[in-house]
Parts: structure tokens; C-alpha cells; sequence
């Protein structure tokens, strides 16, 4: 079975730029909702994953700067999909080393396998300086998207 593309796990209406949040827990609050209003996930997702950190604390602090929000497999995933929530204002999540946080990727995946692929494609563009510094200065979803294709397309 193909995977489908990023572009389609991750459409435009799950992007959002310059969002403002007060704190770790309005970052992951936005990319949960992002993939509840694109069908990916129910509201019991949401909760899944602020409790994922309140129990394993922060790491899903991945890399300095980027959160990979998340939580395991369960009935409140519809399908596999991914969210984007590009902070206007970094937020500490408590990393030692990778805090501040400027953006959270929101996953949901149906199992280990789907979750697996999808973070591996979106490690190799994000390994891409160049173009994660591109998407960390797109102003609109837009841009963040056709970014992302641009890329599985080369």
C-alpha cells in the first residue's frame, strides 16, 4: 500500500501561522484542535495528548525549537493526519536543551506503522535547513503547504 503524501496528511486547513499562546498547554490545545477540525481526530485526542506530557513530562520536545505533539493509537483517531501550529512567540515546555518551542506538529496515526512513516518523511524535510528555515518564515498556511509539496514532488 502507497503512503499517501505529507500534503495530503497535513492539508492547509490543519495549518496555522503567528498563533499566539500563552503557555505549552495552548500549543498542543491548537494543534489538537487542528486535527479535530479536519476529521483526524475526536476532542478525546486533544486530552490524550496534554496528558501524555503531564505524565512523560516534555519530550516531545524533539529538536531545539520543535515539539512533535501526540499520543498513542487509540479509538479517538479517526485516520492518520498531521496539524501545524507555527507560534508567533516561542513557549517553554520545561526541554533542558530544546526550549524554547516555535513550532508544534500535531500527529494522530491509526497505528505504529502509519505514525512511523509519516514521521520519518517529515524528519527528512525538516533535516533541510534551508527549507525548514522557509517554513518556519511562512506567514500563511499556503505557503507552509505548497513548501511541503514542493518538496515530495523533487
Amino acid at each position: 500500500m502507497t503512503e499517501p503524501p505529507l500534503s495530503r496528511l497535513l492539508p492547509v486547513e490543519a495549518i496555522m501561522t503567528t498563533v499566539h499562546v500563552a503557555d505549552w498547554r495552548g500549543a498542543i490545545r491548537t494543534s489538537g484542535e487542528l486535527l479535530v477540525a479536519t476529521g483526524v481526530t475526536t476532542e478525546d485526542y486533544v486530552r490524550q495528548m496534554l496528558e501524555a506530557v503531564d505524565e512523560y513530562g516534555p519530550y516531545i520536545v524533539i529538536t531545539p525549537g520543535l515539539a512533535l505533539a501526540h499520543a498513542r493509537p487509540s479509538p479517538a483517531v479517526l485516520r492518520t493526519g498531521l496539524s501545524w501550529a507555527g507560534l508567533a512567540s516561542p513557549v517553554k515546555f520545561g526541554h533542558p536543551q530544546n526550549d524554547p518551542v516555535h513550532l508544534v506538529i500535531g500527529l494522530a496515526a491509526v497505528d505504529h506503522d502509519a505514525h512511523s512513516s509519516a514521521l520519518s518523511r517529515l524528519a527528512r524535510i525538516l533535516a533541510d535547513r534551508d527549507r525548514q528555515e522557509k517554513l518556519r518564515g511562512s506567514e500563511r498556511p499556503e505557503q507552509v503547504h505548497a513548501l511541503i509539496a514542493e518538496y515530495e514532488e523533487s
